[in-house]
């Protein structure tokens, strides 16, 4: 196992520079799945259920899935069925940046203002749920898409609503 996902696992997450996105003009055109898995584990679903065979686990089983960011048409399918929730969508198609989260609990508000999280769970800004939607794919978990100033989108994997 590599350096990067040692720290991974340790830490709980990645840092900005050892998470591969798309380019930022990729971003611009529409939404792309941004993959944040450092387990090694059996697990294929995300590849399984693209149904653009954007995502790719290589080799056996248990290798960390890869995305190709030009097959990938941002439809958030392979979000849903992520059981780490460790699949998120990053957009700048839009006058302001989104980041789409797998989401298991009671949701927010469409329009709600909230906290924006990094990964650490440290506030970085101010956001509003754009939208909340379930697939009809998907079993329990929803998608929010968080609404922010587009310099967070690599930055923001959660909120917290305001009390």
């Amino acid at each position: 196992m590599d350096c990067s996902k040692m720290d991974c696992i340790r830490k709980g997450h990645f840092s900005n520079d050892q998470i591969e996105f798309p380019s930022e003009e990729r971003m611009k055109k529409r939404a792309a799945a941004v993959i944040e898995c450092c387990q090694e584990i059996p697990c294929n679903p995300c590849m399984e259920y693209c149904p653009v065979g954007a995502i790719k686990v290589a080799g056996n089983i248990n290798a960390v899935p890869t995305i190709d960011f030009e097959k990938c048409t941002g439809c958030g399918i392979c979000l849903g069925f992520c059981p780490g929730l460790a699949i998120f969508m990053v957009d700048l198609s839009k006058n302001h940046g989104v980041v789409t989260i797998p989401y298991e609990i009671e949701p927010p508000d469409q329009g709600e203002i909230v906290d924006l999280l990094d990964r650490a769970g440290k506030v970085v800004g101010e956001g509003e749920i754009e939208k909340v939607k379930k697939l009809k794919q998907h079993d329990r978990t929803l998608s929010v898409s968080l609404k922010m100033e587009k310099d967070l989108v690599k930055t923001v994997r959660g909120f917290r609503r305001k009390k």
